[in-house]
């Protein structure tokens, strides 16, 4: 990253879980699948986070982290005249607050914490399924379009804790607008 922007961010949630919970259909109901809320996880290069359902898997390996902005969960249930949303319901690894995520669409990405940092490539939108309008609210499937949050290949190996990060971007983000619905999809900028 040749020129750099640093913000301060928080991760408040890491969700590890070994198997997919949304699959076939919402009226069968969700797989009872073991979900951790972890203080940390291991993310390692090129594979993902240790015990995670993506770990991996070469077919996941542009998808293997994803992230999202627990302020465009806030900004839906909001706009839904919903109670507040549980955001581990979205099934996203790593939930942050203070952080504009579309703009980081095509990005290389840094999230700094005392002892380590991760470097990940948001390589596309996480988009949401219908399983959003059953385990959120109706309508959360279409309201999340463009806020769904990030697919990212963890280009690092390293450690994420729960608590206070530094998110290093190439490009200027603003955290006003980390509940803002971003574009469908950006082009990468050039290398």
């Amino acid at each position: 990253m040749s020129t750099v922007h640093r913000y301060d961010v928080e991760i408040v949630h890491l969700l590890v879980s070994p198997r997919h919970a949304y699959a076939g259909r919402p009226r069968d109901g969700a797989a009872d699948v073991p979900t951790t809320d972890a203080a940390s996880v291991e993310v390692v290069a090129g594979k993902g986070i240790v015990g995670d359902r993506f770990f991996g898997h070469a077919a996941h390996a542009d998808a293997a982290v994803t992230l999202l902005s627990v302020e465009a969960l806030e900004a839906i249930a909001a706009e839904l005249g919903a109670p507040p949303f549980d955001p581990l319901r979205a099934r996203r690894n790593v939930v942050l607050r203070g952080a504009e995520l579309p703009a980081l669409l095509g990005e290389e990405l840094v999230l700094e914490q005392p002892g380590g940092a991760v470097r990940l490539r948001a390589a596309r939108p996480a988009a949401p399924c219908a399983w959003m309008d059953h385990v959120l609210a109706p309508g959360a499937h279409a309201a999340m379009r463009g806020r769904g949050g990030l697919r990212c290949r963890p280009l690092t190996t390293g450690t994420l804790r729960r608590g206070p990060a530094t998110l290093v971007s190439p490009v200027p983000l603003d955290a006003t607008r980390a509940g803002a619905p971003g574009p469908a999809r950006r082009a990468p900028r050039p290398v």
